[in-house]
């Protein structure tokens, strides 16, 4: 929970969006965009999406080097300030291959082992220079306390399934290896007790995107200073995704958090989920190439008279913000691992206050 002296508010709000401000920088997405009508009550009512889309993709430098699948020592991997290890579970889906290329152009070290569904087990990963093979549920914490020995400096960082959410947290707890992760769903509740409980070191946020991070730190302070400010105004939702996340957005659930303190009525189920691609490219504007990879929120609010509206949009096309985000989140967990910190779970929000961890 933000709090601020009421006193200093105002400068403190400018400082808290300056400094927001200066995270959305090169990561960021350039939107132009033109007046669509969707999230329309009335023939009057348009919605704001983007035209298009400036991108700006992170280099990726791929390693000559080949593993032969074996744990293996390199002699500047075993040093914990300049390659970290890592092993990445869920690296056969898209955002568990994204975080191994931004791990690998960042210096860390990926372990040549992940955890992934019982379908997957026994294949090869090959992403930049590296095997890495994949193991089922069956024998994973023999498996792992190995990888852990081998490795004691290791972090898991976890981007499988919903359903498996609560069964890792207490694989890597009773393993007592340190966590990030960025997989959403299960039981949020239960998560943190398991954590809490084993007394690991755990990053846990279903949002890693640092920028849309700092946007919902904002509507936070927003909230808690001005509770009430959009009393009686009407709130639509829509957030758009690739077809395969079956859940709700948990950052559009963040955001109407904020709203509701603010007095608006909104129910979560309200929320309008895109999930058809046709509409996605029709009615949300998603460009077809990153159909199979985006995250598109839009928040209109009205006035009881339909005088007045404010509009918050944020749009976000593949996966680097991401998996920049997680890791800037692994280095932050390993600098708190290495002092022994007294606090052990965290969220984005404390990988922001550290500032840039690269």
């Amino acid at each position: 929970m933000l709090s601020f002296d009421s006193v200093y508010l105002p400068n403190q709000l400018w400082s808290a969006c300056s400094k927001m401000a200066s995270l959305l920088k090169a990561s960021s997405n350039v939107f132009l965009s033109e007046k669509l009508p969707f999230l329309s009550r009335s023939k009057t009512r348009q919605g704001v999406v983007p035209k298009k889309v400036t991108f700006r993709s992170a280099p990726v430098t791929l390693s000559l080097s080949t593993s032969t699948g074996t744990v293996e020592h390199d002699p500047i991997s075993n040093s914990p300030d300049i390659a970290i290890p890592i092993m990445v579970n869920g690296c056969a889906g898209k955002m568990g291959k994204s975080v191994i290329q931004a791990a690998d152009f960042a210096g860390l070290h990926v372990v040549p082992v992940s955890f992934d569904a019982e379908k997957n087990s026994g294949q090869t990963v090959e992403l930049c220079g590296k095997k890495i093979l994949v193991h089922g549920p069956s024998d994973r914490e023999r498996i792992l306390a190995s990888v852990f020995q081998e490795y004691p400096n290791l972090i898991v960082v976890d981007y499988t399934v919903p359903a498996a959410v609560n069964d890792n947290a207490e694989l890597y707890g009773k393993v007592g290896v340190p966590f990030v992760m960025g997989t959403t769903g299960g039981d949020r509740d239960q998560l943190y007790k398991t954590v809490e409980e084993s007394k690991v070191y755990a990053v846990i946020s279903p949002q890693m995107g640092k920028q849309v991070v700092a946007f919902l730190a904002a509507m936070e302070i927003m909230a808690e200073q001005f509770p009430g400010a959009f009393s009686g105004y009407s709130l639509q939702v829509m957030e758009s995704h690739q077809a395969g996340k079956l859940d709700t957005s948990g950052t559009a659930k963040a955001i109407i958090s904020c709203f509701q303190k603010l007095g608006v009525s909104f129910d979560m189920d309200q929320i309008q989920m895109i999930r058809d691609p046709k509409q996605q490219v029709e009615m949300v504007g998603v460009p077809e190439e990153h159909l199979s990879g985006h995250a598109f929120h839009l928040y209109h609010l009205t006035s009881p008279d339909q005088t007045v509206s404010f509009e918050f949009q944020h749009n976000v096309c593949g996966r680097s913000i991401y998996a920049e985000g997680t890791v800037d989140a692994v280095l932050f967990l390993a600098k708190k691992v290495k002092l022994k910190a007294d606090k052990r779970i965290y969220n984005m929000i404390d990988v922001l206050r550290e500032g840039n961890m690269r």
